[in-house]
């Protein structure tokens, strides 16, 4: 008998006012055409991001990692804390027992605050570890440094083992990729995909000037502007999806409450997070309109095809409005047609999306988002707990 699956789908409508929350390498917003129309695109790299510093915001340190390539400095920096004697062999010490965990390292020259050069090794690709992670590694360059025999104890020293346990959140969350170590390699448990608009969307040019405040004092100058330029923008409702193999969490993390917390923070902080793009320029951060998270046991479903025909408002309905009902019913007919009813699910909702979710998504519990998490966290332990 094959034990059912626990998979996490989390459905968001979000409307984003004027913004380029992420943009292309010209600059512009990035777009995606979909159902032959264009649409406003932000990455799923971009949001990825924003939620793993959302999380940073709300968890322990020891249940986060850091992506860097100064892997050897942030090695170092634990060295010294655990023995300021080892501060001058610290980098040393630090680049040893990175290698030996397979990380292979380059000199890189970087410029003093004197303006003089000095080569520091850094990782020759960006490395996600947790905290703990690099605090084992410290630990482990401190007992070598102290030994009697560096060489041997280094020798002697089984550096995979120490980055093959002791995962972040974030790490098995979103995977780590090393193409030149396979070793190094970690399964993501989460897939996150490009938010789409769910109607189609131009590109909008605002044309700025800057005003030289002394010049413009001045009686013997001229009052034009100190500069110009123009920023691109467009303002669109939002499309956001993303799917936990709650399963393979559990067997990365290695227990059902450890799942469980990976899954609510993850919830809280891909809900809550905003890619920063032009913030200060646009100060477009929102909240979303719509959550809907199901729980099911056979496979992920991305519902965007609720917006392959694009959006338009009607005279009796919003954009959002529409938006969500078209969510709902896509929902819906899903379960209906392919016999592929959600576990569970719950909705957060307000406005003009609340209208419409409600009047087309079935067999949903309809709660205030601070108890969304909860409640999907408790029943991902009891499903975990029952097929342990």
């Amino acid at each position: 008998m094959t034990t059912p699956r626990t998979i996490v789908d989390i459905h968001i409508l979000q409307t984003v006012p004027p913004s380029n929350v992420n943009r292309d390498d010209t600059g512009s917003p990035k777009t995606a055409i979909y159902g032959g129309v264009r649409r406003a695109r932000v990455s799923s790299q971009a949001w990825k991001r924003a939620t793993r510093k959302e999380f940073r915001a709300n968890l322990d340190p020891h249940l986060w990692g850091v992506r860097t390539k100064r892997i050897v400095e942030e090695v170092a920096k634990r060295i010294v804390d655990n023995d300021a004697g080892l501060a001058d062999q610290a980098e040393k010490l630090a680049a040893d027992v990175i290698k030996k965990a397979g990380i292979e390292l380059e000199k890189k020259p970087r410029k003093k605050s004197t303006g003089e050069e000095e080569n520091h090794e850094e990782s020759k690709y960006l490395v996600l570890l947790s905290n703990l992670q690099m605090d084992q590694l410290a630990r482990e360059a401190v007992h070598i440094g102290r030994s009697e025999d560096p060489a041997a104890a280094l020798k002697a020293f089984k550096g995979k083992d120490v980055v093959a346990k002791d995962h972040s959140i974030d790490l098995v969350l979103f995977g780590r990729m090393v193409a030149d170590v396979k070793d190094l390699n970690v399964d993501a448990c989460c897939q996150v995909a490009h938010a789409i608009s769910v109607h189609g969307v131009e590109t909008e040019y605002d044309y700025f000037t800057a005003v030289d405040d002394a010049k413009a004092e001045s009686e013997d100058e001229d009052a034009g502007a100190g500069m110009i330029g123009t920023v691109e923008f467009n303002s669109s409702t939002l499309y956001r999806y993303a799917t936990i193999d709650v399963d393979r969490l559990q067997e990365s993390l290695g227990s059902a409450p450890a799942a469980r917390q990976a899954v609510e923070e993850f919830i809280k902080a891909f809900a809550r997070s905003m890619p920063t793009g032009k913030q200060n320029t646009f100060a477009n951060r929102t909240l979303p309109d719509a959550v809907v998270v199901q729980v099911r046991d056979d496979q992920p479903v991305n519902l965007v095809g609720a917006f392959e025909d694009a959006v338009r408002p009607t005279k009796e309905a919003t954009r959002l409005e529409v938006a969500a009902e078209r969510l709902g019913a896509h929902a819906t007919a899903v379960a209906e047609t392919w016999g592929a009813q959600p576990v569970a699910a719950w909705a957060t909702t307000m406005g003009a999306a609340e209208q419409g979710l409600h009047a087309t998504l079935k067999d949903t519990d309809w709660i205030p988002f601070p108890a969304l998490p909860e409640a999907v966290g408790r029943l991902v332990e009891e499903r975990l707990g029952a097929s342990a």
